[in-house]
C-alpha cells in the first residue's frame, strides 16, 4: 500500500520560478541553478540576496523552546482543531496537497499527518520557515514531508500547485498565498484572539494596548468561509514552561526587563488560549 504521507514535490526555483527536479543530493531548475539537500533532508531556498539579516527567523534557542513547549501537549486542542478544519470529513480520493508558510519546528504538520493517516487520507506536505534552525529541527523528526527554508514573500512552490495552506501565528503574504493555491484551494490563518496569554500580558507589560479586531474583509481571491474562536485554559507548572512559552513568542523582545524578570521569578502560572481559526477559500 502508498506511504499516505509523502513530501511535497511541486517545489520551484526561487531564482527565476521554475520548476525544481532531481531525487538525489541536489535539485536543479532548467537554467542550471542548483540547490543541495542539507545532511538532514531539508532545502535551503532562500537566496543570499532575499535575506534581511545574516540569520533571519527564530533562533536555535527560540526553536529549543518551541519544541519543549509544543511537545508538552500545552496546544494540543489548537492541533487538533486546525487539522479538523484542514481534512475534509470523509477522505478524499486524492492525495491533498498541503503547506504551512511559516512551519517553525513542524509541530503542526506532524498532528495534521497523524489525523490524516487516523482517517486514511493521503497527504503531500510542505513545511516552509525562514530560520534553517527550525527547519533543521522539522526535518530532524520527519523525512515523510518536505522542508525548506524560504519566504512567505516568494514562496519556493510553483503556481496552482496546493490545495491547503496553513499560516499558524505568522505573516500572511496573500498575493503569494492566491498564487500557489489551486483555485477552490483554502487558507487556514491562525492568529491570537483578544484574551491570548492576557495573565502572562499583565506580568510582563505596564499596560495592555487594545487588541486589533479581525479584517472584515479579506482580499481578492479569499472569500471567508468558516470561522472559529477557540478557548482554554492551561497551567504552566514550572519556570522551565514559563520561560519557554515566553522564548517562542515575540512578548520576549517586547516585555522590558523588570517585565522578564516578573515572569522568571512565577514557579507556575495559569493562562488563558484564546485563538481564532479563519478559513479562506480561493475562488477562481
Amino acid at each position: 500500500m502508498p506511504a499516505l504521507i509523502t513530501p511535497f514535490e511541486a517545489l520551484a526555483c526561487p531564482l527565476d520560478g521554475a520548476p525544481l527536479h532531481g531525487n538525489g543530493p541536489t535539485r536543479q531548475c532548467p537554467a542550471g541553478h542548483s540547490f543541495d539537500v542539507a545532511a538532514h533532508g531539508y532545502l535551503n531556498l532562500l537566496p543570499v540576496q532575499r535575506k534581511r539579516s545574516r540569520d533571519p527567523g527564530d533562533s536555535k534557542e527560540m526553536v529549543a523552546a518551541r519544541r519543549r513547549f509544543l511537545d508538552s501537549g500545552c496546544y494540543q486542542p489548537i492541533a487538533a482543531a486546525v487539522s479538523q478544519a484542514v481534512l475534509p470529513a470523509q477522505a478524499h480520493s486524492g492525495t491533498l496537497a498541503c503547506l504551512d508558510a511559516g512551519c517553525g519546528e513542524g509541530y503542526y504538520l506532524r498532528e495534521l499527518a497523524t489525523a490524516a493517516q487516523a482517517r486514511g487520507q493521503a497527504l503531500s506536505v510542505l513545511g516552509v520557515d525562514i530560520s534553517k534552525w527550525a527547519v533543521q529541527a522539522a526535518a530532524r523528526r520527519s523525512r515523510q514531508m518536505a522542508w525548506v527554508v524560504g519566504s512567505n514573500a516568494g514562496l519556493p512552490v510553483l503556481d496552482a500547485s496546493v490545495d491547503r495552506v496553513l499560516c499558524m501565528f505568522g505573516f500572511p503574504v496573500f498575493t503569494e498565498f492566491a498564487r500557489v493555491l489551486k483555485a477552490g484551494g483554502e487558507l487556514l490563518l491562525v492568529d491570537a484572539g483578544p484574551d491570548h496569554l492576557r495573565e502572562l500580558r499583565e506580568i510582563i507589560y505596564p499596560s495592555l494596548k487594545p487588541e486589533r479586531p479581525a479584517p472584515a474583509n479579506w482580499p481578492a481571491p479569499f472569500h471567508a468561509t468558516t470561522a472559529q474562536q477557540l478557548r482554554f485554559a492551561v497551567t504552566l507548572e514550572n519556570p522551565q514552561q514559563i520561560a519557554d512559552l515566553l522564548a517562542m513568542t515575540p512578548h520576549l523582545y517586547r516585555a522590558t526587563a523588570a517585565g522578564r524578570a516578573r515572569a522568571a521569578a512565577l514557579q507556575h502560572l495559569q493562562l488563558t488560549v484564546d485563538v481564532r481559526l479563519q478559513v479562506l477559500r480561493h475562488l477562481a
